[in-house]
This record gives C-alpha cells, structure tokens and sequence, in this order.
C-alpha cells in the first residue's frame, strides 16, 4: 500500500521550503479577487458548493491513485469538522459576503485569520502562550472588527458582509486547527483530500439545487474565475503549502502567509481596478501587524523540537 504524508521528513533546503510556501500562498492569494468576480454571473451558493464539488472529484482520483488507507473512528468526525470549516463555511460566506463587499476591504478583514489559527491551535493543542500572545491576538481582532466597523461615511456599525467575512474567519480557523492535529495522522493533502470526499453528498445537492432555482449563466472569464476556486483555491494549492512546511524549516514558511493579504489586494486593483483608500491602506496595516505579532509570539514560545500545526 502507498501511502505518502507531509508530516513525514521531506529533504530540501530551507529557500524550497520557502519557495513552495510562497507559491501556495500565491495561489491562495486570488481566491478573494477570482470570486468577486465569479459572483457577477453565478451565484454564492453555486459557486460556494460546486467548487467543493470539483475539487471533491480531484481529491478521488488522487486518493485512489496513491491507494490511501481510509480514515477510521473518530477521524471521520475530525474530517467533518475540518470540511464544516475549510469546505463548506469559508467558501460559502465569503461567496455571500462578496456580492456587495469589495474584494480589498474583504481581504483585509480576512487578514486576521493566521492570528485566529493560532488562538484555536493553541486551544485544540492545550498550549499555554505567554500572556503576549493573547495580547496581540486580542488587538489583532480589534482591529478587524473596527476597520470593517469603520468603513465608508456615516456612524460605526458593522454591515452583514462584514458579519459574514467574520464568520468565515472563524470557520477557516476551526478548520485549520483542527485539520492541523488531523494532518499528524493522515497526512496534509491527505486531510484536505478526505474532508471533500465527506463534505461531496451534501456539497453536490446544493449546487444542483441552486443550478435548478437560478440557472447558471456567466462569461467566459466568470467560469474562468470558478474553475481555478475549484482546482487551484481548493485543491491544488494545498499540495504546494503543504509540502513547504513539509519541507520547512516550518515555523518560518508558515510566516509566508502573511503576505498574502498584500498580494490580494495587489490582484484586487490590477484585475478589478479596485481604489485603495487610506482607510483600507491603513487599517490593513494595522490588522497584519498584529495578527504576525500573534503568531511570531506563538512560534517562538513553542518548546524546542516541536513542530508547528
């Protein structure tokens, strides 16, 4: 039987640990961008559920190819909370949440989720962080809830995309930790891979729901924007993140994913013409800073020898 995990040694220099975890973050880094653009033709549940859908198929051909070995007990019940987070809930609310919210302001709310990871790491694993961890984890969800509260003219209140952009935060946190101690024992693409087959029944009947009651009907470059949400955002991208952390030295290739927010707002003014404000610009910033302060704290209170979720 062939069986290949990331959680197992990779030989590699520590620059192709650091390549490889950039280029997944790269890829990563046009999932905002591509739906804003997705959402103009098709709609958040089609695309939130038939992303999953594909890369459902793809995660089977890639399981049955290397002949992995099912997961067994209570790993299927971590899987679905991995797909309740990762498959299912980031994809949807975000898909809901960009139909109004620009993709720049979206993606700067969505910069405080390594910070959230690390909060729920740190709980799922039983750590104890110094005191400046929560400290900074706790200014860092400060300051996306008032840069999204703070948005636009008028008094401060937060708007529903707002509230759903929060929400997947928390979702894709959920997932990520727990998905994190799975990968110990299943492997990281691996994970990934058995958390789609589980989540694909119910996937599979929203999106033909939601194909009947609305029809699909998008441009070229809108499927275009779906299909690479399907193989690159929920799959593929995985592989290359994954084997970066694999590869390591991982608690510095795991900081790579600090700059895709940077990146994403990059992708948002190039391929959407998307204007910076100061605002955005600013409370961006300040929402970066502390969710890397977050997680540098975190590394470097971890015990030496242990390797990072």
């Amino acid at each position: 039987m062939k069986r290949q995990s990331s959680a197992t040694t990779v030989s590699g220099t520590p620059l192709s640990g650091l390549a490889w975890g950039l280029l997944g973050v790269a890829a990563f880094s046009f999932t905002v961008p591509f739906t804003r653009v997705a959402v103009g033709g098709l709609s958040p549940l089609f695309i939130g559920c038939g992303r999953a859908v594909v890369a459902a198929g793809l995660a089977t051909v890639a399981l049955l190819a290397t002949r992995q070995r099912l997961p067994h007990g209570r790993q299927w019940l971590r899987l679905g909370v991995v797909g309740a987070g990762v498959v299912a809930g980031f994809p949807l609310l975000t898909s809901y949440a960009l139909t109004t919210t620009p993709a720049g302001h979206s993606i700067m709310i969505i910069a405080v989720l390594p910070a959230a990871t690390a909060v729920l790491a740190v709980l799922r694993g039983h750590e104890r962080p110094p005191r400046a961890f929560w400290i900074a984890a706790g200014l860092g969800a400060l300051a996306a809830v008032g840069f999204a509260a703070a948005r636009g003219a008028g008094p401060l209140r937060l708007h529903w995309a707002d509230l759903l952009l929060l929400g997947a935060v928390l979702a894709a946190a959920i997932g990520y930790a727990e998905g994190g101690l799975l990968a110990r024992e299943l492997g990281a693409w691996q994970t990934v891979s058995w958390a789609l087959v589980l989540c694909a029944p119910p996937m599979l009947a929203l999106t033909l729901l939601s194909a009947a009651r609305d029809s699909p009907q998008a441009t070229p470059a809108q499927w275009a924007a779906f299909a690479y949400l399907a193989v690159v955002s929920m799959f593929l991208g995985f592989f290359a993140w994954y084997h970066g952390l694999a590869v390591g030295p991982m608690a510095q290739v795991s900081q790579v994913q600090l700059v895709q927010p940077v990146l994403g707002i990059g992708w948002a003014g190039l391929l959407l013409g998307e204007q910076l404000t100061a605002t955005t610009i600013g409370g961006g910033l300040v929402v970066i800073l502390c969710a890397g302060g977050a997680v540098r704290v975190r590394l470097g209170g971890r015990p030496a020898g242990r390797s990072a979720a």
